[in-house]
C-alpha cells in the first residue's frame, strides 16, 4: 500500500467515526433524554410528579413490555400485539389475536401519546395508565394470566430483581412499582415528528404542499370537532354510526351502563394513519378510502348518533372524490417514520 492509499483509508475512517458520532439513533440510545412535551402539544394529563421517568425506570418497563412471562404460557408480550413498525398496533388484523390464537373482539389501538390521554381502550372503563396493563394481562383473549403469578415469576428472574433495585431503589417487585415501571416506557412513546408537527412548528424547510394546505382546511371544516389538534382526538367517546356488530359491543355502555353510552367508543387519533390498518374498533375498514367513503355516504342513524354526523337531517360528512384526495394528502403528514423506527422504543 503506498502512502496516497494510506491517508485515503485514514481520512475515510475519521469519517466513518465522525458519522457513528453524529447519528442521531446512537445518540438517543446512549443519551436518555427522559419524558419532554413537544413545543406544540398541550401540558400532558398523566402525573409525571407522582412517576417521573428515569433512564432506569424507563429500561425496566421496555423490557416488562417485551417480557412473554407476563402470558399464561410465557408466549405473548405486549409488544405482540402493539409492534412498534405499526405505530404500536397488530398489523393487518382486524381483531387483536391472543394467546393460544385467541380472537379478541377489538382492533388493537396504538400506544402513542398517551401521556395526555384522559381514559383507555376503545370502550373505556380505565382511566389512569398505572391501571391500563392490568385489562389485557388478565383477558382471557390476550395474556389469560393473573397478576400474582407474573409478580412470582418476575421476582425469579435476577435480571428483573437487578433491574428494580435500580429503578426503586430495592429488589422489592410490587404492583404498583410494575404498573409504574410498564408506564414509563409507554409514556416515552410519543409521536410528534411527523411533516404536520414541523410545520406547526416552523422548522426549517417544512411547508405543506398545495393539495396538502387544501386538505388541512376541509379537515378544520370537516373533521377537527373530534379529532382536534394536535393530537388529533379530543379523547372523548361518540357513536359514529357503524351499527350494531354481530357480537353487539355496546362499547362505553360496559363500563357505565349508562343508556346515552350506547355503541359510543374512543374517538381515535388520526396520526400515522399509513401503519395502523385496519380502522375502527373492530377493524372493519382496511383502507382510509373506505373510511372517507363511509363518513360520506354509509354513515347509519343508529341511536345515540352523535350530533355532528346528523346535521339538519343529513347523515355523515359530504365529501367530493377530490376532497376526499385533498384529505388524504393531509393525514399523510400525520404519518411519524421517526418514531417507528426509533430504536430506544424497541426490543432490545
Amino acid at each position: 500500500m503506498n502512502k496516497k492509499h494510506w491517508i485515503v483509508l485514514c481520512l475515510s475512517g475519521l469519517f466513518i467515526l465522525a458519522c457513528k458520532k453524529d447519528n442521531p439513533i446512537k445518540e438517543e440510545i446512549e443519551q436518555f433524554l427522559g419524558f419532554r412535551k413537544p413545543a406544540n402539544f398541550p401540558e400532558p394529563v398523566y402525573n409525571l410528579a407522582n412517576n417521573p421517568v428515569t433512564k432506569e425506570g424507563f429500561e425496566l418497563g421496555r423490557a416488562l413490555f417485551y417480557e412473554p412471562r407476563l402470558s399464561r404460557n410465557n408466549t405473548i408480550t405486549c409488544g405482540s400485539c402493539h409492534i412498534q413498525s405499526s405505530a404500536f398496533t397488530q398489523h393487518g388484523h382486524d381483531v387483536s389475536h391472543g394467546i393460544d390464537d385467541r380472537l379478541g373482539t377489538r382492533n388493537s389501538p396504538p400506544i402513542m401519546n398517551l401521556a395526555w390521554n384522559k381514559a383507555f381502550m376503545w370502550g373505556g372503563g380505565v382511566y389512569d395508565l398505572d391501571l391500563q396493563p392490568i385489562t389485557p394481562i388478565t383477558t382471557h383473549e390476550e395474556m389469560d394470566e393473573n397478576l400474582e403469578n407474573v409478580l412470582n415469576k418476575i421476582r425469579a428472574l435476577p435480571k428483573y430483581t437487578a433491574m428494580f433495585k435500580g429503578a426503586f431503589g430495592t429488589e422489592e417487585v410490587t404492583t404498583a412499582r410494575f404498573m409504574k415501571a410498564l408506564s414509563q416506557f409507554m409514556l416515552m412513546c410519543v409521536s410528534s415528528n411527523s411533516k404536520y408537527d414541523k410545520v406547526m412548528r416552523k422548522e426549517a424547510g417544512a411547508a405543506f404542499t398545495t393539495d396538502e394546505q387544501a386538505g388541512y382546511v376541509l379537515f378544520k371544516d370537516k373533521c377537527a370537532s373530534c379529532h382536534s389538534e394536535p393530537l388529533f382526538t379530543d379523547g372523548s367517546f361518540r357513536n359514529n354510526g357503524l351499527g350494531i356488530s354481530t357480537i353487539n359491543d355496546k362499547g362505553l355502555y360496559g363500563a357505565t351502563l349508562i343508556e346515552t353510552d350506547k355503541y359510543k367508543f374512543k374517538v381515535p387519533s388520526l396520526r400515522n394513519l399509513q401503519y395502523t390498518a385496519p380502522y375502527m374498533h373492530d377493524g372493519r375498514f382496511l383502507s382510509l378510502a373506505g373510511v372517507l367513503e363511509y363518513y360520506h355516504s354509509e354513515v347509519q342513524a343508529t341511536p345515540n348518533l352523535d350530533p355532528v354526523l346528523n346535521q339538519n337531517g343529513k347523515l355523515g360528512i359530504a365529501l367530493k372524490e377530490d376532497q376526499k384526495a385533498k384529505l388524504t394528502a393531509f393525514l399523510n403528514t400525520l404519518n411519524d417514520t421517526e418514531f417507528i423506527n426509533n430504536k430506544m422504543l424497541s426490543e432490545q
